[in-house]
Formats: structure tokens, sequence, C-alpha cells
């Protein structure tokens, strides 16, 4: 009788709007998101590039601290993010989070933290 052993691989999941500009996954907890064009992408870039070595862009929200921009210099995930489109008005959660994807912009929350992140602007509670 032969056994097959089976190899699990663990996923990050995540999630990405229709348009494909904003992307978020789940890392160790926190909810790491970023956007590709925005009308402030730029600045948040230059704030990162700034300092040595921190090339990623993206916010952040955590179970524990309001929302915020964060910089990164190396990987946030242990494996790379496995990413499902989410239609406009559909949500998407996992653990405690919670996201919404509108045309507008994407709604998420943690735990009384959130963000709303769009083309124009993105806030933090």
């Amino acid at each position: 009788m032969h056994l097959l052993a089976a190899l699990i691989v663990a996923v990050t999941p995540g999630i990405r709007t229709p348009t494909g500009n904003i992307t978020c996954f789940v890392s160790h907890g926190t909810l790491h998101c970023q956007i590709a064009q925005s009308a402030y992408r730029r600045q948040l870039q230059q704030q990162c590039t700034a300092k040595v070595s921190l090339d990623w862009v993206g916010f952040e929200v955590g179970p524990a601290e309001r929302a915020r921009p964060t910089c990164s210099g190396g990987a946030l995930f242990d494996t790379p993010p496995k990413f499902q489109t989410l239609a406009y008005g559909r949500v998407w959660s996992i653990d405690a989070i919670t996201c919404t994807s509108r045309v507008t912009a994407l709604t998420c929350t943690a735990r009384g933290h959130g963000i709303v992140i769009s083309r124009q602007s993105w806030r933090g509670w």
C-alpha cells in the first residue's frame, strides 16, 4: 500500500479591484494595500525613497492601530499573495478584516480601524 504525502503550501490571501488598480493582502493579521495610480502615490513614493532601501509604498490596517501609509524594503509576506478580483458591490472577509469594493473606492475595516482608498484620496481611522 502506498501512502501519499500532501504538501500543504500556505497561501497569502488577497484581493484586487476590478480595474486592478488597488490590491490588498493579509499577512500576520495585518491588511496591506497598494494603489498603482492615484493623485497622491508619487508623493507617498517619494517619502519612501527618501528613506534608505524602502521601495514599497502602501497602507497598513492592523488590529490595534489606525490605518497609515507604510514603506518597506523587504517582503511583507511569507508566500506570494493569491489575488482574487472583488467585484464592485461585493464584500470580502478574512479573520476580522472586511473589504467592500465600490466603483468610487475600496473600503476596508479591521476591529474598529479602517481605510478608504480611491484614485483621488485616502482616509484612515
